[in-house]
């Protein structure tokens, strides 16, 4: 989750940046690996108060050989332009336990107008594949009520959970340093939009008047509160109403570029399935797949300069 409005440590925020004004994550090391997949160290200090200080025990994770493979090949898979971006601008990746979300971006204090970041994982989630983790994340928006029988599942193959997660933390770099969205930190300050957001957003957390929805309001990233799983056909068929990709997309504009840019590379450059099923009794009641939205692909321009050699 992109918001720069500061780090407000929440259970609810699964993919966070954190940028406030004048806390920096760690000091600029210009001795860097060439390769960034390798510049695996310990999470910063801050980072590691910003938990406790929310009644978590974060503790660092050490990588085994398998889970450092895992990482290597989910560099890998990144766009051109992640890949380029990355090289100039992580500083480091590190591991955690205990971790209340799953991954956070930090800006590294710099003396020079180049902006540096170290992304911070949860360790947990080189033991789920896509799938697995995008399922979780997509019933937190629900609450299951008594013998309703119904069923959310996101459907986004067997790849590493990481591979979604290091591509969605990247975009939110690659947006930071590009402008693919507009960055202030005031969340209700008016801003001259992008080519991104001109249309799609009126503030950075507000979607333009076409797009506010009764329903999709009330929803775990517009209000912070889940609904009952008994709603979820009716979110996923208002959802394929508007031009975001997924719930998670509605959070913020920098949450809307991060997902759009991960479900698009995953499912047409990578060749896996994402698509979000909700059942009851194990019968088919609503699927909302953002590839086949025609208000989603009308964006899909946008993201050419990623592949750009």
């Amino acid at each position: 989750m992109i918001r720069n409005l500061g780090f407000k440590l929440s259970v609810a925020a699964f993919l966070t940046l954190f940028y406030p004004a004048f806390i920096f994550a760690q000091k600029s090391n210009s001795s860097l690996q060439k390769d960034p997949s390798k510049r695996i160290q310990i999470a910063p200090e801050s980072v590691f108060k910003s938990f406790r200080e929310a009644g978590m025990k974060p503790v660092n994770h050490a990588l085994t050989p398998t889970e450092k493979d895992k990482v290597t090949h989910a560099f890998t898979l990144l766009p051109p332009l992640h890949q380029r971006i990355l090289k100039q601008h992580l500083q480091s990746i590190s591991f955690m336990d205990n971790m209340p979300n799953t991954a956070l971006t930090s800006p590294v204090d710099t003396a020079g107008a180049t902006k540096i970041f170290n992304i911070t994982f949860r360790a947990s989630l080189f033991d789920e594949n896509i799938s697995q983790w995008a399922t979780w994340k997509e019933n937190t928006c629900f609450k299951q009520e008594a013998d309703s029988n119904y069923s959310v599942r996101v459907e986004g193959g067997k790849m590493d959970g990481i591979v979604y997660v290091l591509l969605h933390e990247a975009t939110h770099i690659i947006d930071v340093v590009t402008n693919i969205t507009p960055h202030q930190t005031e969340a209700k300050a008016a801003m001259q939009p992008t080519a991104f957001t001109k249309d799609i957003w009126r503030l950075m957390n507000v979607p333009a008047e076409p797009y506010i929805d009764s329903l999709l309001e009330q929803t775990r990233f517009r209000s912070g509160k889940p609904v009952p799983i008994s709603l979820a056909p009716g979110v996923y068929s208002r959802l394929s109403k508007t031009p975001f990709p997924s719930l998670y997309a509605m959070a913020a504009w920098s949450e809307d570029i991060a997902e759009l840019a991960t479900i698009y590379h995953l499912t047409t450059k990578l060749k896996q399935p994402f698509y979000i099923v909700v059942t009851q009794n194990d019968m088919e009641l609503a699927r909302y797949e953002p590839m086949k939205n025609a208000l989603v692909r009308q964006r899909l321009d946008q993201l050419s300069t990623f592949y750009k050699p």
